[in-house]
């Protein structure tokens, strides 16, 4: 697999020559300063192209083209925003960047109730706290019928949670939920949280599956006439959150997708830490069945807990078994080389690292995108591919 690394560009703390230190050779990254729907112009993706270029590295990957709330809704502006999206693919294209990774959540983008949840090896991950998440939303955003969103039990453990959160602890994990996480396309408060919570109080799973749909008839021909490889995130976390639909969650979510537009140029991102956070989700299976159009992967792991929640764990262990997504992956490249695909190789990065060692207390991180938890992360993960092409496994 080519080895990819997140980047936020040229205001990352993570520098380009820090990429390379880390050993990968391709860079994920997007104009992220375009975040309102307006299509890239060529000059500045050029621009953004020259500055990875300059540094020996190949923009690989496009994360992400945000998809505008008026295609998600259905409102009347879509066609426009549908418009100035396929402006964009067409000008990646030409810059010839041409895979490009998105994703459908509506109004919150990935989501995290603690940015620094210390772990016993002293470093810190991310983590997602369902009792957390419903105090918040049950009891100090007062979402309207937010109890319909949850069990009786579920209700009483956040009602006791949320008595025991202090001032400063609500208010954290008020910031980590609504504020705005890296790559994220809008951050909001109470007030226009609820507002944008609004636009999707006719939109349910059905609904927001049409809209999907819609958006793919409109952008997959245009990525077939380019060339370009549309590969769709799935939720994180892949269910609902603040009662809004999730359809990017499961094996039959990716059936669908995938049957909406019936393309080579209308593929996934297999995330192993979105879908994993999922028990009933085979990791595996999926690479097996979906396999010849999973265009990019995001390689992380987390682990579950039983109440709901689950934490961002080391890239070898949590609860996905990542020694066998690994090789299922480097059969299906095996498999596309005997085809003779030009694309056999997929772009893969590790994700979400840990804070760790000399990156603790620094000012300027990203949460889950410091320097060396995914330094440690893509070394391990190097390791099993490596291992696999020595012994010819795949």
């Amino acid at each position: 697999m080519e080895q990819c690394w997140r980047w936020y560009g040229p205001d990352d703390p993570v520098t380009l020559n820090h990429v390379k230190q880390a050993g990968a050779t391709g860079v994920v990254t997007a104009l992220h300063d375009i975040y309102d729907g307006r299509a890239w112009p060529l000059d500045s993706i050029l621009e953004r192209k020259r500055i990875i270029e300059a540094e020996g590295l190949t923009w690989s990957v496009v994360e992400s083209i945000p998809v505008h709330n008026s295609i998600k809704i259905g409102s009347a502006e879509r066609q426009r925003y549908a418009g100035w999206y396929k402006d964009s693919i067409r000008a990646l294209a030409k810059a010839g960047i041409k895979t490009i990774c998105y994703n459908f959540m509506p109004v919150v983008d990935w989501t995290r109730t603690d940015l620094a949840y210390l772990l016993p090896t002293t470093g810190y991950a991310l983590r997602f706290d369902a009792i957390d998440f419903a105090a918040y939303d049950l009891f100090v955003l007062k979402r309207r019928n937010a109890e319909a969103s949850y069990s009786a039990a579920r209700i009483a453990e956040a009602e006791l949670r949320f008595k025991a959160l202090s001032d400063e602890r609500i208010d954290r994990i008020e910031r980590n939920l609504i504020a705005g996480l890296p790559a994220t396309e809008r951050s909001y408060n109470r007030e226009t949280m609820k507002q944008a919570l609004a636009d999707y109080d006719a939109i349910g799973p059905a609904e927001l599956r049409e809209n999907l749909a819609w958006f793919l008839k409109e952008i997959i021909p245009v990525a077939e006439e380019v060339g370009a490889r549309m590969c769709i995130h799935p939720d994180d976390p892949p269910f609902s959150l603040y009662g809004l639909p999730r359809i990017v969650s499961t094996a039959d979510d990716a059936r669908f997708i995938l049957d909406a537009a019936d393309s080579q140029a209308n593929g996934l991102t297999l995330c192993t830490g979105s879908y994993g956070t999922r028990a009933d989700n085979d990791i595996i299976a999926m690479v097996e069945e979906f396999g010849p159009r999973i265009h990019f992967v995001h390689l992380r792991n987390v682990t579950r807990e039983e109440d709901g929640s689950f934490f961002e764990a080391e890239h070898l262990e949590g609860s996905t078994d990542m020694a066998s997504v690994i090789l299922a992956l480097m059969k299906e490249e095996a498999r596309r080389r005997g085809e003779g695909r030009a694309d056999w190789r997929i772009p893969m990065r590790p994700d979400h690292g840990h804070l760790l060692a000399d990156d603790i207390g620094k000012t300027r991180i990203n949460p889950g995108y410091s320097l060396i938890g995914r330094l440690k992360g893509l070394a391990e993960l190097r390791g099993i591919m490596r291992a696999v092409e020595r012994f010819g496994l795949a």
